[in-house]
């Protein structure tokens, strides 16, 4: 079984499948102007205004349930394997990805906002929702199986992968400081993620949405200064880092002394773990900011350009930094990601760094399973009517103690491909409402935003 998924998982990330991602977020772009970069700057400062005390929070929280799902240990191991499989290059890759991403982002939150229905607790909406309505009866069968696939991988890659790394790290933090793995210490500590997180999904769309709001931007704030911290005693390497990104774009084996030749490789695995981390085409943060409070949807597709953007461009960038001025060896050739990443963050802040890396994948992969979970209940109600969601939560909290004390290896093979498989409707529905899109972000504009 391992063996026939690992094949089609090879196939449904491998050129094709990126091809097609990179093809919508192209066509996208070319459609839009390359409105991601255009409305960048006003994007970053309605961010900004509504990080201050008394700024305006619409679609705040939904942004933050968004990046709670997409920032998590892509970032932070994710990266790190993309270095060592596919060379520094990777990182150049990662980015135009990640810009390519900006457009497809956009494009799904204007939708979400454009096509949601108004439920008993808010707005409801999402790639179903925008199939269902906008692409007649074929949109309804690939909105049922877009939910499908959504929801089992709900319980993979938003579950199985993050508790699986909340563990990994804590254990290897003992280690380091010598310190003996506790019997039975894996499902104590998954009975406890269970009542954190089965609490929290308990008290709805709302409770995960204040918790997403007040724990993504403290997670990812204090890991944006752990890099910083590095980076200020390795400043004299910053731009030997970049010169090592760009040359490793085009020439992998003029960066990594021949152990990596290929471009192509490179290319690959730096659009795939880019993919992976800001699920750019994915369509399931539309699920997010289709709850937002706003009256425009071109003002919650401008949060979903700064999704991606903190997401690819900053908190990926800040980690491929720390990595590459460390003067930790990069064993290229071999996934190392958590070994590597540790080690690197170990070069300035010691033994401390386990602790510190524990705690970042804690916090990112709680996160990311509130976020994912939001996008599995919804994805289940579409199926299944409104009365899911107590079943669901429980599910999801027996899950988490499942994860925390067994090999979820195959479980994780089957989330990844039917990650793979929610992609296909939602680039097709992408690329066909797009004259939607560019309509709306043209009324925009002219009504003088």
């Amino acid at each position: 079984m391992t063996r026939i998924l690992t094949r089609i998982n090879g196939f449904l990330w491998g050129a094709p499948a990126l091809l097609l991602f990179l093809t919508v977020g192209l066509f996208l772009s070319l459609r839009l102007g390359f409105a991601q970069l255009r409305l960048l700057p006003m994007a970053w400062k309605q961010f900004c205004g509504k990080l201050m005390p008394n700024g305006e929070k619409s679609g705040f929280r939904e942004l933050c349930t968004a990046l709670a799902a997409t920032v998590g240990t892509g970032n932070l191991v994710g990266v790190a394997g993309a270095i060592c499989l596919g060379g520094p290059g990777a990182i150049f890759w990662m980015w135009l990805c990640g810009i390519l991403g900006m457009a497809s982002k956009y494009a799904e939150a204007v939708l979400a906002i454009r096509f949601r229905l108004t439920s008993e607790d808010g707005f409801r909406g999402g790639p179903m929702y925008i199939m269902e309505q906008a692409m007649g009866k074929c949109g309804s069968m690939m909105a049922w199986f877009y939910s499908i696939f959504g929801l089992v991988a709900s319980f993979g890659i938003g579950n199985a992968a993050q508790i699986n790394a909340v563990v990994s790290g804590i254990g290897n933090m003992m280690e380091r400081f010598g310190m003996k793995r506790i019997p039975g210490g894996e499902l104590l500590l998954g009975l406890l993620l269970a009542f954190l997180i089965g609490t929290l999904f308990s008290g709805g769309a709302g409770r995960i949405g204040e918790a997403t709001e007040r724990l993504v931007p403290f997670a990812a704030a204090g890991y944006i200064l752990l890099c910083c911290g590095v980076l200020m005693f390795r400043a004299d390497r910053i731009l030997q880092a970049f010169s090592d990104i760009f040359r490793g774009a085009f020439s992998p084996a003029a960066v990594t002394g021949g152990m990596l030749g290929s471009g192509f490789q490179a290319l690959r695995i730096g659009c795939s773990r880019g993919v992976f981390t800001n699920e750019a085409g994915m369509g399931t943060a539309a699920i997010a900011h289709s709850g937002a409070n706003v009256d425009q949807p071109v003002r919650q597709g401008l949060m979903g350009i700064v999704e991606v953007f903190l997401d690819t461009i900053v908190i990926c960038t800040m980690t491929a930094l720390v990595i590459l001025t460390s003067g930790v060896p990069i064993p290229y050739g071999s996934d190392a990601g958590a070994i590597l990443t540790e080690q690197a963050f170990a070069s300035v802040y010691g033994a401390a760094a386990s602790v510190f890396l524990a705690v970042a994948l804690c916090l990112f992969a709680v996160a990311t399973v509130l976020g994912w979970g939001l996008y599995g209940a919804r994805c289940a109600q579409y199926l299944f009517g409104n009365d899911i969601w107590k079943g669901y939560v429980i599910s999801q909290t027996v899950m988490v103690v499942f994860s925390a004390t067994a090999d979820t290896g195959l479980i994780w093979q089957f989330s990844e491909m039917f990650n793979g498989l929610m992609a296909i409707p939602n680039l097709i529905t992408l690329a066909v409402l797009s004259p939607e899109v560019v309509r709306l972000t043209k009324d925009y504009k002219k009504a003088g935003n």
